[in-house]
């Protein structure tokens, strides 16, 4: 396919502290990201993206297809002429939203937070398409990332429109649900590798396609979320959390935690509660840490979600160990400093002479040597008689330091 153009690189003002996209982009939110040669990859909304990072910065570069076809990841017609991209990265991110003064509540309400956010500082929730963020999600169900991704890239291959290349390698978008309703759909999956999950994607690409109004996914997203582009419908009703789950519920292969992730309302503490646990606890624990972490739940619980991701597992430790490196400096410290009060200890317990304090002495004192007892032996029979000469020597020598 030819390309109708490469943007030059452009870039926006935004610290690291604002957005990691190594950690967001690696996270379980998105699983069609790449990276290639230092930048991160992507099609979006009918586009191939390129990132990269500094400190100050984020960095971006569009690569257009020749014929710029309908966004098959939104769903949306086609976009203009004019290049939207700035405006979907603001968007895609969330860089409305102050991320450092969230973290600043977070760590100050709970102390969990405050001991894992300093390693994992710019995770931000992906505000995603609605139907690619069901389809993955479904995907995730009993899967680790890196095998998600890869089904993710296989369902793209097959049956996602092509976009472009980049360095020679095919990238295409996501499938939109009218690509996923052949009968056929569910047997092809199968032999890609999708296990149970094939059913369940074929069948809710039909629902999706063939039952539900347009835009019925976009219409249960979090009203703070809309989709990119949306146009406001006056007067609609407001979706909330429970509408949107219950809503998501009735889908095939959509249980309460995928719900939650395709509603940006992700509560996944598996690691730290049993391995089932009923609706009412389900819902008592998602309560509990909603009202710790407010209206931003699903962000703060992102970020302990990453802090316990193996991928990520190096920064910890990496952590522990300058952790004990300061204990250790700390421990010498205080060994030193002890060392020191007890040698000034035993100065001022140390006698005192009556020409004053040793540490005041001269450089050099005169000091008395005991008197030298010169004896002067004459024999006698009964034994020896001595006669003693006592005198008095003196010397010099210099006060020891």
């Amino acid at each position: 396919m030819a390309m109708k153009r490469i943007v030059e690189w452009r870039k926006l003002p935004v610290n690291l502290t604002e957005l990691s996209i190594d950690t967001t982009l690696r996270c379980g939110q998105s699983f069609r990201w790449r990276k290639l040669n230092d930048e991160w990859t992507c099609t979006l909304h009918g586009r191939i993206l390129s990132l990269k990072q500094d400190e100050t910065h984020l960095h971006y570069k569009v690569t257009w297809p020749e014929h710029r076809a309908e966004s098959k990841s939104s769903g949306k017609d086609a976009p203009s002429e004019k290049d939207d991209t700035e405006d979907l990265l603001r968007h895609y991110f969330s860089l409305n939203i102050d991320l450092a003064s969230l973290y600043q509540q977070w760590s100050k309400d709970d102390p969990n937070f405050r001991k894992k956010a300093p390693q994992f500082t710019g995770v931000r929730i992906l505000n995603q398409d609605a139907w690619e963020a069901l389809i993955c999600f479904i995907c995730s169900s009993n899967n680790n990332i890196s095998r998600i991704s890869q089904m993710v890239h296989k369902l793209c291959k097959h049956y996602g429109p092509l976009i472009g290349h980049i360095e020679g390698e095919a990238m295409h978008d996501f499938p939109a649900p009218e690509s996923l309703t052949k009968k056929t759909v569910e047997a092809h999956l199968r032999e890609l590798g999708f296990g149970y999950r094939a059913k369940y994607i074929a069948e809710t690409a039909r629902i999706i396609a063939k039952e539900k109004p347009s835009a019925w996914l976009d219409s249960l997203r979090n009203p703070d979320f809309p989709a990119f582009n949306a146009v406001a419908v006056v007067d609609a009703p407001q979706s909330t959390y429970k509408d949107a789950q219950a809503a998501l519920l009735s889908l095939t292969g959509v249980g309460p935690k995928v719900a939650d992730c395709i509603a940006q309302r992700d509560y996944r503490f598996g690691k730290k509660g049993p391995k089932t646990i009923n609706k009412v606890m389900y819902d008592a624990i998602g309560d509990h840490f909603r009202g710790i972490w407010g209206k931003y739940a699903g962000w703060a619980h992102s970020v302990l979600f990453t802090a316990d991701l193996r991928e990520f597992s190096s920064r910890i430790k990496e952590e522990k160990v300058k952790e004990e490196k300061v204990k250790e400096e700390k421990v010498k410290e205080e060994k030193v400093k002890e060392e020191k009060v007890e040698e000034l200890s035993q100065k001022e317990d140390a006698p005192v002479s009556k020409k004053g304090s040793p540490r005041k002495r001269k450089a050099a004192v005169e000091v008395e040597v005991e008197s030298v007892v010169l004896v002067k032996e004459e024999d006698t029979k009964e034994g020896v008689i001595l006669e003693v000469d006592t005198t008095t020597k003196r010397r010099r020598t210099r006060a020891r330091p």
